[in-house]
């Protein structure tokens, strides 16, 4: 292969992808096996997550897809994922920390408990799993993390407070930690999305009230599909994308640019 082909593949590179089981964690597992990584899937299902890749082994044969079970608001269960990596004997140059959840309640009834909950997954989690995934990300001239964050990280949108602080401070760790460790040859980078299809989303848009409203805010017109967060997230993976490090990407049919 050309050097200039070589860098829209990621061939010989193995890639973690958490929340992978499906909707966009799954897609994204998809892509980065398409373009030669070795996904390695991790979410809560053991079930969803055998089936995820098997459908990528059959579509992919190269990719050899493997899973790992597990909870990752856990501490010791985000430990357990890396002992499992390093049994594998495939030291990872791609991250991408998609696992995450949200709790809708008014802002005056969420729980010390509710803040602990969504705070851990969507943030404490993702940091740690960048602490511990530095060791062999530090090894690899190209290695990338990419986080999902939300335009609900960068402006209001009815989510619930908590879930739009918790995707704020994701994008704000992506901005540190790709300044802290730039000069380990890591770039950290997220995306941004706004609706999505999938199976989370799925119950809010089918009010057709809702929907009338979402797509009223969105200048493309219509809900996003997973495949297209997924195309950002691989190209952020990219040796392609080389001198960008430290983004957040909006993948929102741009919502995030709608003025009046």
């Amino acid at each position: 292969m050309n050097a200039h082909l070589s860098r829209w593949r990621l061939d010989g590179q193995s890639a973690l992808i958490t929340g992978a089981s499906r909707g966009i964690g799954l897609a994204c597992a998809r892509e980065l096996a398409a373009l030669g990584a070795s996904p390695l899937l991790v979410a809560r299902d053991e079930a969803q997550l055998n089936a995820a890749c098997e459908e990528i082994a059959e579509d992919f044969p190269e990719s050899e897809p493997r899973f790992f079970a597990a909870d990752l608001s856990e501490s010791e269960e985000r430990l357990a994922v890396f002992d499992w990596v390093a049994d594998l004997g495939a030291p990872l140059s791609l991250l991408v920390n998609n696992a995450g959840g949200n709790i809708k309640k008014p802002t005056l009834d969420y729980s010390g408990e509710d803040l602990h909950q969504l705070f851990e997954l969507n943030l404490v989690a993702a940091f740690e799993l960048c602490r511990l995934a530095h060791p062999q990300l530090a090894q690899h001239a190209n290695a990338a993390i990419v986080n999902i964050g939300s335009v609900s990280g960068a402006t209001h949108v009815r989510t619930g407070a908590p879930y739009g602080i918790s995707k704020a401070a994701l994008h704000q760790m992506t901005v540190n930690l790709a300044c802290d460790w730039a000069e380990d040859g890591i770039r950290v980078n997220a995306v941004a999305p706004w609706y999505i299809r999938t199976q989370r989303t799925g119950p809010a848009l089918s009010d057709p009230d809702y929907l009338d409203e979402v797509l009223q805010r969105t200048p493309m017109g219509r809900i996003g599909e997973p495949e297209e967060v997924a195309g950002a997230v691989a190209f952020l993976c990219l040796p392609a994308s080389s001198y960008i490090t430290g983004s957040v990407i909006a993948v929102d049919g741009g919502f995030l640019h709608y003025g009046f």
